[in-house]
Order: C-alpha cells, then sequence, then structure tokens
C-alpha cells in the first residue's frame, strides 16, 4: 500500500509562473545563468539550473521552489524536470540567485528566505535591477546570516566576485575576466575568429612568398645545371676536336 500511494504522488515540472515578469528580469537570470554554466563548463560534477523547480523532501510535492538561479556541487551535469533532492544524493543546492522584479512582493522574498535557510543553501543572492541593490546572506552557525558589505564581494563557493559600481553590478570570473551578455560573447568570439582569419590569411601570404623564393631558387638551380651541363657538352666537344686534330 505504501509503494502505490508512493507512485502516485506527482511532483509537476511547473509551477505555472513565467520565468520573469519583465526583460530586465530575464536579461539578468540569462546572464548570470549562461556565465555560471560557462564557468563549471569543465566540470561535470556541477550542475546549474535557471527557473528549475526544487523539491527537497519526498513525498511531499507542495513543498517546492523555483529560484531564479541555483548551483549544485556534486551532481551531474543533465537535463531534469524538477530537481527532486532525494534523487540527487539528497544534496542541497549551495548557491542561489534571485533577480528581483516589481512584482516580488516582501512576503514572497520571506518565505523564500526562510525555504532557503530551512533546507541548507549555503549562499542565497538577492539582485534588484530597478533599485540596483545587492543583498546577500551566508550560511553561518546553521543559519543564512546578512552580509554586511556587498560592495565587493567573492563568492567562497563560486569563487566569482560581485562588484556594485554607481551604475550596475559588475560580476568577474576567478580569474579576475568579466562576466559577459550572449552578445558580448558573440562580438568577442567574432573578434577572435577575425584575427584567427587574419592569422591564417598572413601564413598564406608567407607560404606563398616562401613557395615563390623557393621556385625561384629552383629556377636558378636548374639554369645552374643547365649551364654546367653546356660546359661539360663543350669541353668535351674541345677534347675531342683536339683528338681528332692530333690524328690528322
Amino acid at each position: 500500500m505504501t509503494v502505490a500511494l508512493e507512485r502516485e504522488i506527482i511532483y509537476p515540472d511547473s509551477d505555472g509562473q513565467p520565468m520573469a515578469d519583465n526583460t530586465k528580469q530575464f536579461r539578468w537570470i540569462v546572464f548570470f545563468k549562461e556565465n555560471l554554466e560557462c564557468l563549471f563548463a569543465q566540470n561535470d560534477q556541477v550542475f546549474v539550473a535557471g527557473d528549475l523547480l526544487w523539491y527537497p523532501v519526498e513525498g511531499k510535492p507542495e513543498l517546492r521552489v523555483a529560484p531564479d538561479i541555483f548551483v549544485v556541487f556534486g551532481r551531474p551535469k543533465g537535463d531534469r524536470g524538477s530537481y527532486r533532492q532525494w534523487q540527487e544524493e539528497n544534496i542541497t543546492p549551495q548557491v542561489v540567485f534571485e533577480i528581483l522584479s516589481p512584482g516580488n512582493t516582501l512576503k514572497e522574498m520571506i518565505k523564500k528566505q526562510q525555504f532557503y535557510d530551512r533546507h541548507g543553501v549555503e549562499e542565497y543572492y538577492l539582485y534588484d535591477p530597478d533599485r540596483h541593490e545587492l543583498t546577500g546572506l551566508q550560511r553561518q552557525e546553521g543559519h543564512l546570516i546578512f552580509i554586511e558589505d556587498m560592495s565587493d564581494w567573492t563568492s567562497p563557493r563560486l569563487g566569482i566576485r560581485l562588484v556594485m559600481t554607481p551604475e550596475t553590478l559588475e560580476v568577474y570570473y576567478p580569474d579576475g575576466s568579466s562576466f559577459l551578455t550572449t552578445i558580448e560573447f558573440k562580438q568577442r568570439a567574432d573578434q577572435a575568429q577575425q584575427r584567427a582569419d587574419q592569422a591564417q590569411q598572413r601564413a598564406d601570404q608567407e607560404q606563398q612568398r616562401a613557395d615563390q623564393e623557393q621556385q625561384r631558387a629552383d629556377q636558378e638551380q636548374q639554369r645552374a645545371e643547365a649551364a654546367e651541363l653546356e660546359i661539360q657538352r663543350l669541353r668535351e666537344l674541345l677534347q675531342q676536336s683536339r683528338i681528332d686534330i692530333k690524328g690528322e
């Protein structure tokens, strides 16, 4: 009976809510999600998700939340309809990002904070692009505690650096390079391809000049060999002429 009952439990892959309320919120969600994917592209045991339902407890489908972005260390990459923690070696997402929109209420965000606190999230970051406010919480002594100064903060888990400027939030990879938008990635890829094409063009031109030089050298060698053969032929004729004269 227990097994049959468990099989009847449904864990929906969608909560019916949109991923973002506006283009600005969506842009920031994609910005974080895609750059974090790039950051851990070579690590098969880091799973990065955007707007994916997280079910922390088996048998309680009503207990769920869909963070804008979350990162899980110790779980393989791959497609999922939802993150069911009991099927993931019971590993809690360690880092969560929320991008606020005008539609987010204080009550909603408090509930999310309590959820993340209760279920073991290590780092929780909230960015409000409209008010240009960044809030961070870090787990200390079993609870998420507000980080006092987020003006220049490095995530202990991710190694990324969050820098608040007067205009925007800048994010840097552990090596110091900047997080990029999709357009900036494309521009840099195009520039890199252009440089590669130019380098190949120069290499082809150098090879062409080298081939031409080799061709000229081969021609000079052929002329020198032909001249040597002609000299040899003339010497033989001269020698033959001397023999004929003596014979007469």
